[in-house]
């Protein structure tokens, strides 16, 4: 059985399609994940405890107030070792970072990057770095499941989605596990107006978007609403327009799409001038360099 739901349940019923991300996108939900789920666990079992105060501020950063924000749990936090390997006040602490050269090479080689492709590679490799890494995936997992709920969708994404059912095809697209999606769409009452629910097991934001609109949807007539560069970039890979949801202006930016981008898509006026000017807005929302590195 697929773990995409694209595979079995998903067919084109519009003219138009939508893909929308769900955690810092749909849900303001970013921040008690990482900061109360992800990063105690990722002190934990990668011995970061001599240089916590610095492994929080540097996956705090990959994770919540960078460009990298929004990619995938794997990717973001090995980069997030990446800037603590190099930071002068780890060095003088002598702490040896993890390398986590098993995780690198895997996450090079495999495009599923969820914990059933990273269980099968352990059983098959017994490779410590990744038998490492699905540990404290999975007691990320089991702490999001305890902690993480009544975290309700932004103003405005329901009304949203109330507005554009009776036009649009909509998946939500996104680096989440499944099940913890489901629980939350449902938790809230708004997956009925999804056709489909894709995690990270159905593949990346850019193979999950490309998948959908591969159904047969005609240029500038499917959109990514998403919070994080990786969502932009998934956009342009299969050539579909972005609405960018600005990282501490959600809910202005929710407002906007409702009282106006939505409009500007579904009438063929988005693509082009409009399209450039909340980019551009929203480029300037995230750095590039750390705040220990300016």
């Amino acid at each position: 059985m697929s773990d995409n739901p694209l595979d079995t349940k998903f067919e084109k019923k519009s003219e138009f399609l939508i893909g929308i991300d769900s955690d810092g996108c749909a849900f303001d939900s970013m921040e008690i994940k990482h900061k109360e789920c992800f990063i105690p666990n990722f002190i934990n079992y990668f011995g970061l405890q001599p240089i916590s105060k610095y492994a929080r501020e540097a996956a705090e950063f990959t994770n919540l107030y960078s460009k990298w924000r929004g990619a995938n749990r794997f990717i973001s936090y090995t980069l997030a070792l990446d800037l603590l390997e190099e930071r002068p006040e780890v060095q003088s602490r002598n702490v040896k970072v993890p390398r986590l050269q098993g995780v690198r090479d895997w996450i090079e080689r495999e495009t599923k990057l969820g914990n059933p492709t990273l269980t099968a590679e352990v059983e098959k490799t017994k490779d410590p770095d990744l038998e490492l890494a699905l540990k404290w995936s999975l007691a990320v997992n089991e702490m999001i499941a305890d902690m993480v709920h009544d975290v309700p969708p932004y103003p405005n994404v329901r009304e949203s989605l109330i507005k554009l059912d009776p036009v649009a095809d909509m998946i939500v697209c996104s680096a989440t596990p499944n099940e913890a999606l489901n629980k939350e769409w449902e938790e809230h009452d708004i997956a009925q107006y999804v056709d489909a629910i894709c995690g990270q097991e159905a593949g990346s934001k850019k193979e999950t978007l490309g998948q959908a609109k591969n159904f047969g949807y005609e240029e500038n007539k499917v959109l990514m609403i998403g919070d994080a560069p990786g969502d932009m970039k998934a956009a342009e890979a299969v050539g579909a327009l972005f609405y960018p949801i600005n990282p501490g202006a959600e809910e202005a930016s929710w407002e906007r799409f409702i009282g106006e981008a939505c409009d500007k898509f579904l009438n063929g006026e988005y693509a082009g001038e409009y399209q450039a000017k909340v980019i551009a807005e929203f480029d300037s929302y995230l750095p590039e360099v750390p705040p220990w590195k300016r």
